[in-house]
């Protein structure tokens, strides 16, 4: 089975760099993934993507060596496995709040005993190998959101499932569920510490902890303090912010000069 370098990366010690696919279009994933980030997500809980356009995407960044995650839009079995059959090698699912959520998750995305997928692996194979089967359950990679206050209840008994490889922290639900403002980087000091809290307790379980960002300098920041997945950035984010600044160089050179007066 192809390996997951997502795996490899972090067996290392290093830290995986993910950029994030909201725009629903195979031509803007595969220009993603040929700059060179570790792994993409596609975002199918707040991104326009529906699964008939998940699937050429996930073709799309098969042209690269970028590992090809999603995040599926909530914790249902039938979307999961679709997803794991269409060739995703790590799923991201929000929401996860309670053990027994946790569980779910990992049943979901787990062939038996471990787990209650179920086997139809239709594009996987053609994407993972003849062997998937075989494989699948120590190659995939699953992700729960933590980014609830019954979450942060319940942190060591999620964290406590077997097989739950990592957790992937939302930091604006997070920090609207602590009366927080909802942002990205500079977070308030309640939800900062909350952050603080869940990767640490993440390392005593030895579960990978990943982020949202929304600058490169915030995700460095936090590679150093021990997160191992850190996302920066999306495509939509980055054509806008691409375009803004030539539309900013164009208008300070073509502006009209002021009329000099008499």
């Amino acid at each position: 089975m192809r390996e997951n370098r997502l795996r490899t990366i972090w067996q290392s010690g290093g830290a995986v760099t993910n950029g994030w696919l909201a725009i629903p279009n195979s031509f803007s994933a595969e220009t993603m993934a040929h700059q060179g980030w570790d792994s993409l997500t596609i975002d199918m809980q707040h991104g326009m993507v529906d699964y008939s356009t998940m699937v050429p995407m996930l073709q799309a960044i098969s042209t690269t060596n970028t590992v090809p995650v999603v995040r599926v839009p909530w914790l249902e079995p039938g979307i999961l496995m679709k997803t794991l059959d269409a060739g995703a090698y790590g799923v991201i699912c929000p929401m996860i709040n309670t053990r027994e959520d946790a569980q779910k998750l990992v049943a979901y995305t787990h062939y038996a005993p471990q787990g209650t997928r179920s086997f139809g692996p239709t594009r996987a194979l053609l994407y993972g190998g003849a062997d998937y089967a075989k494989h699948a359950n120590n190659t995939i990679v699953t992700f729960a959101m933590i980014e609830t206050a019954q979450a942060l209840d319940n942190l060591d008994d999620i964290l406590s499932v077997e097989g739950l490889d990592a957790i992937y922290i939302g930091p604006s639900d997070l920090s609207l569920a602590l009366g927080c403002t909802p942002t990205f980087d500079d977070l308030d000091p309640k939800a900062a510490e909350a952050v603080d809290h869940i990767l640490a307790r993440a390392k005593a379980h030895g579960i990978v902890a990943g982020i949202h960002n929304g600058a490169p300098e915030a995700a460095l920041k936090r590679i150093a303090k021990g997160f191992q997945f850190v996302t920066v950035g999306s495509d939509a984010r980055l054509m806008a912010a691409g375009a803004q600044a030539v539309m900013a160089k164009m208008r300070a050179v073509s502006a009209p000069k002021a009329a000099g007066g008499y």
